[in-house]
């Protein structure tokens, strides 16, 4: 199974429809997203897979934000989501919150832990745990994805054009 992890979208429809056309380019079955949507018209976008959103420090309109994922049939988990996937443990969140960050990815306790609020694409390991960045969909060059294939526990960043 291969999943795809978005960020920091910042309610920038035109990088977000970009990035859901590499999405089905990919032929991913779920789709993450870090944090930072920024605003309720990006959720819809992401309609074509089951997608778990988080919130970032900009998505101030908590409430609204998570009745747009509601009504859309994809999941809100708040400031942390996990979930488990082809016998994976993987957990996401934004980021901002350093402490929980650090927490989580020292724990052990995952196999894949995704994150935004950098901006910057990057994967690294510490211990099992592959810990990944898909980059942004705004406020980077190149603006940037991700995609994870469960079975070999590869990262690809992908560059998204819009």
């Amino acid at each position: 199974m291969r999943i795809g992890v978005v960020s920091d979208t910042h309610g920038h429809v035109g990088s977000a429809t970009a990035a859901v056309r590499v999405l089905k380019e990919h032929d991913v079955s779920v789709v993450l997203h870090c944090g930072d949507l920024g605003s309720p018209a990006v959720v819809p976008l992401f309609a074509p897979w089951p997608t778990h959103f988080v919130f970032g420090n900009v998505d101030h309109d908590e409430g609204t934000l998570a009745q747009a994922i509601e009504e859309c049939g994809q999941t809100c988990h708040v400031r942390f989501g996990s979930l488990e996937l082809d016998s994976r443990k993987i957990a996401w969140l934004h980021s901002d919150d350093h402490d929980l960050f650090e927490e989580t990815i020292g724990s052990g306790e995952w196999d894949l832990v995704c994150y935004g609020h950098t901006h910057v694409a990057e994967q690294h390991r510490v211990g099992p745990t592959l810990v990944l960045n898909p980059g942004a969909l705004f406020r980077a060059t190149p603006r940037t994805i991700a995609v994870v294939d469960l079975a070999t526990m590869q990262a690809s960043h992908l560059t998204v054009n819009s």
